[in-house]
C-alpha cells in the first residue's frame, strides 16, 4: 500500500494501535498453564471489543485470531490444546483489519524461568528489528532490509530463519513488495518508495536453523528440535525521514 491521504494515516495509526495493544494484553495474561486455545480467545475479545478483527481468520480461514507458536513453532502456530509450561518461548502474532487497514506485528518472549540463552536471542532480534526500521526512508534500497538482518546475525552468532520474509500491508495482509528477504540479495534493485507501507520481522535461530519446514496442518512453520528461534514485527510507513511505527505500544 501506498499511504495517499491523512485519511490512509488515521486509519493505519489506529489498527496499528489496537494490534499493539492486543499483543501486549495478549502477552501479560500469558501463564503457565493455560492453553494456547485460551490465550487467543483473549485476543479475540480484545479484537473485538476495539471494533477489529483477524484477517488471517477472515480472510486465510486461519483456524484462530492470532498465530501462537511455541518453542520449535517459529510461525503460524495454530491456537490449540497446548499446555504452555515454565519456560516455554512464546511468539505471538496478530493481523488485524478494521474499517479496511490491516497491520501487523509479532513479539518473542518467554515465560519464567528465563534462560539466558533464549532471553539474549530475544533481545538481539528486537534490536535487529529496530536498527533496520532505522535505518530506511523513502529512496533507500529494499536490500537493505537483508544486508542489515544478514550483518547483525553475524555479529550476534545466530542464523537467519532464510525463508520467512518482510512484506507489503496495509490493505490487505501481504501486499507487493511480497518478498522483501531477510539476507542481501544484490541483484535486487527495488527502491523504497515515501508512504509505502511494509513490515520488518526479522526471524533469528540459536542451533543452525536456517529454514522452516510445513507441518501436517497446513499452516505452522517449524525448526528441528533442538533448536530455538525468535521473531519481532513491525508495521511501518516509510517516510523522507524515520519511518512511522505503527504497531509500537503505548501506554495509556
Amino acid at each position: 500500500m501506498i499511504v495517499k491521504s491523512e485519511e490512509d494515516v488515521r486509519g493505519l495509526k489506529e489498527i496499528g494501535s489496537i494490534v499493539a495493544k492486543t499483543i501486549h494484553l495478549m502477552k501479560e495474561l500469558t501463564k503457565p498453564g493455560m492453553t494456547t486455545k485460551e490465550l487467543d480467545e483473549i485476543g479475540g475479545k480484545i479484537l473485538a471489543e476495539h471494533g477489529a478483527f483477524s484477517a488471517p481468520m477472515r480472510h486465510y480461514n486461519f483456524p484462530g485470531h492470532a498465530c501462537i507458536s511455541v518453542n520449535q513453532e517459529v510461525a503460524h502456530g495454530i491456537p490449540g490444546n497446548r499446555v504452555l509450561k515454565p519456560g516455554d518461548l512464546v511468539n505471538i502474532d496478530v493481523t488485524a483489519e478494521k474499517n479496511g487497514y490491516v497491520a501487523d506485528s509479532g513479539y518473542s518472549f518467554q515465560l519464567p524461568p528465563a534462560d539466558s540463552k533464549i532471553t539474549d536471542l530475544c533481545d538481539f532480534t528486537h534490536q535487529t528489528m529496530m536498527k533496520v526500521i532505522s535505518s530506511l526512508r523513502a529512496g533507500v534500497r529494499l536490500n537493505e532490509v537483508g544486508r542489515i538482518i544478514e550483518a547483525e546475525a553475524k555479529r550476534g552468532g545466530y542464523t537467519v530463519i532464510e525463508n520467512l520474509c518482510s512484506h507489503g500491508v496495509g490493505r490487505a495482509i501481504h501486499e507487493s513488495p511480497k518478498q522483501i528477504l531477510p539476507t542481501y540479495e544484490k541483484g535486487d534493485t527495488r527502491v523504497l518508495k515515501e508512504g509505502q507501507v511494509i513490515t520488518i520481522e526479522p526471524f533469528l535461530a540459536i542451533g543452525g536453523a536456517e529454514y522452516v519446514v510445513e507441518e501436517l496442518d497446513g499452516w505452522t512453520l517449524t525448526i528441528p528440535e533442538h533448536c530455538f528461534a525468535a521473531q519481532f514485527e513491525h508495521s511501518i510507513i516509510i517516510t523522507k525521514e524515520d519511518p512511522i511505527i505503527l504497531t509500537a505500544y503505548e501506554q495509556q
